[in-house]
């Protein structure tokens, strides 16, 4: 029988009640991983770890809290023993969330801390304890799940941006860190652009000119289509296996092209 490309391995995925989240416990699970779908919509979560079966459980936690993150590592260490991976995947942009405008001159300071808590604290705390828990194993990967938006200036979005970079350059410190210390544990961070996931919802709507905004997307991207979940979940399948046992602190940038050059695609004048 041919050996699946995570078995045996037990995997966390913070946020994973819907999008990109949901697809890569799906396809973990599918690689033969044991995986923990987390979240804090726990009707989404407990759907998500119903129908992917057998290999999945769910678990509310809020990457915010740190007793959360307590509560989830002792309930594994419980029920497996062990930690193989994490992917820190659970993010908000301030938009959905309500949170005002999100502008440098604009956004509030009550909002700039809410969406810090949870892309940039929530990744610092799962990383520290992924650490704690994993130090011991003879071989172990954390995916930090960043954006095209840590890598360049979204004028429209300054907390989210920021906080994106800050799990950017987190996640090239772990990297270090864990070289230094002799833990054989890999960290790399991964940066989608324009993936079609409910994130993106508020922007299309359900109307008649959903379609029309989805083309205006794509025509700026020089692949000329938006992503998909599994374009990420697929690259995190490649990050969470062996096969990627000599990468550390990384930046994996999944969008289809934009950020190698100029978004236009050459014309027949060109």
């Amino acid at each position: 029988m041919l050996k699946k490309r995570l078995d045996g391995k037990i995997a966390l995925i913070t946020g994973s009640a819907q999008g990109i989240g949901e697809e890569i416990a799906t396809i973990f699970a599918r690689e033969g991983a044991i995986v923990i779908v987390s979240d804090i919509n726990d009707e989404l979560g407990g759907c998500v770890a119903t129908k992917i079966g057998a290999s999945a459980i769910y678990l509310h936690l809020d990457v915010r809290q740190e007793k959360d993150w307590l509560n989830a590592i002792a309930l594994i260490l419980e029920k497996f023993s062990k930690l193989d991976i994490l992917v820190n995947n659970a993010g908000v942009t301030g938009f959905q969330e309500g949170f005002g405008p999100q502008d440098p001159e604009n956004a509030s300071l009550e909002s700039w801390r809410e969406v810090h808590a949870v892309n940039s604290d929530g990744v610092f705390l799962g990383c520290k304890h992924a650490i704690q828990t994993m130090k011991n194993n003879p071989g172990s990967s954390i995916i930090n799940i960043s954006s095209r938006s840590g890598l360049v200036g979204i004028p429209g979005a300054a907390a989210y941006a920021s906080s994106k970079a800050a799990i950017r350059n987190h996640t090239k410190s772990v990297a270090l860190y864990c070289c230094t210390q002799g833990y054989k544990i890999r960290c790399n961070s991964i940066h989608p652009a324009a993936i079609l996931t409910p994130m993106w919802e508020p922007m299309l709507g359900n109307g008649p000119d959903r379609s029309f905004r989805i083309a205006q997307i794509a025509k700026d991207i020089p692949m000329q289509t938006m992503g998909m979940p599994d374009d990420v979940a697929n690259a995190a399948l490649f990050l969470a296996s062996d096969e990627s046992k000599y990468i550390t602190g990384i930046e994996l940038t999944i969008d289809g092209g934009l950020l190698a050059g100029a978004g236009a695609p050459p014309t027949k004048n060109d």
